[in-house]
């Protein structure tokens, strides 16, 4: 192959994993230098299309996992993730069916649904949170008599 083939290959892997941002092209794109250095160094169609194929291959396999842990971005909670699993106290009562009720967690009020069956829960209930919909906090009532038929006397 001619050396502008390998050339243009680089230019549009290039391109290709500039418009990605994924660690997509960018493998092709070293197989396609390395391509045309062999190209350029008078080497026939095999041997170029060799150095591709082994260059892609191992710069995928070698440095893949390397870049893939330094460029993740890790996770890192929110504000609405860390009141999963709070308790809070039922303002407005909630229905599910009327679509109403609100909870007050840690002084922040919250639209609120029930996740049991009925989703009725007064006002004035404690109630914890299992979980986020949207803008909506899920609860489900905080029992207030704790289950003691496992404890021996």
């Amino acid at each position: 192959m001619q050396p502008m083939i390998w050339l243009a290959a680089l230019i549009l892997f290039s391109v290709g994993e500039a418009a990605t941002v994924g660690l997509t092209f960018i493998w092709f794109a070293v197989g396609s230098l390395g391509a045309l250095i062999v190209s350029g160094l008078g080497f026939g169609f095999w041997p170029q299309i060799i150095v591709f194929i082994l260059l892609s291959a191992v710069s995928m396999v070698l440095i893949r996992p390397i870049a893939r842990k330094v460029l993740k971005p890790g996770y890192s909670a929110t504000n609405a993730d860390r009141v999963i699993g709070t308790t809070g106290l039922v303002t407005e009562a909630i229905d599910n069916i009327e679509g109403k009720g609100q909870v007050n967690l840690s002084g922040q009020v919250w639209s609120a649904r029930s996740g049991q069956a009925g989703g009725v829960i007064p006002a004035g209930q404690e109630v914890r949170v299992v979980q986020i919909q949207g803008v909506k906090v899920i609860v489900e009532p905080v029992s207030e008599h704790p289950d003691t038929s496992n404890q021996s006397e």
